[in-house]
């Protein structure tokens, strides 16, 4: 394991902080910062662009630590926050995949870092937390996949977010998929086919025939599936099969927000991540469907994104005003021993 975290330049007293966590598809983000009476923010952060391993057993809390303390280790000597006693994580597949961090990680970061209180939440939790803060309402986070929360701030609810195999319907997997779909329906002749989609298709990936080996051995074969989502974007205004294809994930995407949206008062809605960068062919059918099904609520744009929402998480740990409801696997809060 890496060093202890080293004491401030200068400093005969220990300043304590917190160090908030977003651990992605594309790697880990992470920032310390003070927070309470005389808290300054965030005060530094760092990045790594290596994925946290998944394995037989979840996440894998070895290849975490082994990331994350030496960034920590890094932000304590420019920052002068030398206890960390508030950690929260935010992490893709906390929810199914999360039950080694739960079990190891609190430990490891009380000896390592002197933390007392941990906080591990699923990452549509922290992508709410930083969208809508603490206010009752919903978000769908959608990429690469598309899972969507809500909380009436008593409990909180989930949809989709099921993998691209059993779901994350109208996220970028599952609309590059339909588009590839469409090419090979024109490719065989078929109704329902595409040739502008089957153009883009033979472009970015060759011949259509050898298609199905650019993508079954993939590992990464989300990813790959989501690579063609701006092909259907651009093919949308001029071409009915892609606008479908569009529309079709607003509507999903309206569908996951309208099933864990609070029935009561006039709750906000949010919708954060990388597929809204797709703009109209994709924002205007989803303001359209979320005005259908949700005619309550109140579309408001995003404050933050999920690492905005683990700093607000931490913040208000370390402070004790953490007003978000605490769930065993959605947003999981424990002390430590503080070892040190």
């Amino acid at each position: 394991m890496p060093a202890r975290l080293p004491r401030a330049r200068g400093e005969g007293a220990v300043s304590t902080g917190f160090l908030a966590v977003d651990s992605g598809g594309s790697g880990l983000r992470v920032v310390v910062g003070t927070a309470g009476d005389g808290g300054r923010g965030p005060l530094g952060r760092r990045v790594s662009s290596e994925p946290v391993r998944t394995g037989a057993r979840g996440i894998d809390p070895g290849h975490l630590l082994a990331q994350l303390l030496p960034m920590a280790s890094e932000l304590s000597a420019e920052t002068g926050v030398t206890r960390l006693g508030t950690v929260v994580v935010g992490a893709a597949g906390m929810v199914t995949l999360g039950d080694a961090l739960r079990a190891e990680l609190p430990g490891a970061l009380a000896r390592e870092l002197g933390t007392l209180r941990v906080a591990l939440a699923a990452d549509a939790v922290t992508a709410y937390a930083g969208a809508l803060g603490t206010r009752t309402g919903a978000v769908v986070a959608a990429g690469t996949g598309l899972i969507a929360v809500g909380t009436d701030l008593a409990r909180w609810r989930r949809a989709d977010g099921w993998g691209h195999l059993l779901g994350d319907c109208g996220g970028g997997a599952w609309i590059g998929r339909a588009g590839l779909e469409a090419a090979l329906r024109a490719h065989d002749g078929r109704e329902g086919g595409s040739v502008p989609l089957l153009a883009r298709a033979e472009e970015r990936f060759g011949p259509a025939s050898g298609l199905p080996g650019q993508v079954y051995p993939r590992p990464d074969r989300p990813a790959v599936l989501a690579s063609f989502a701006p092909d259907v974007a651009a093919c949308a205004a001029a071409d009915p099969v892609a606008a479908g294809v569009l529309r079709a994930a607003a509507r999903h995407m309206a569908d996951a927000a309208a099933a864990v949206c609070p029935r009561e008062g006039e709750p906000r809605v949010s919708v954060t991540g990388g597929l809204l960068k797709m703009g109209d062919p994709l924002v205007v059918p989803l303001e359209e469907e979320l005005a259908k099904r949700l005619p309550r609520a109140r579309r408001v744009a995003a404050e933050g994104d999920p690492l905005d929402g683990a700093v607000r998480i931490a913040s208000a740990l370390a402070t004790g005003s953490l007003a978000l409801p605490g769930d065993d696997r959605m947003l999981w809060v424990t002390s430590t021993s503080g070892g040190r």
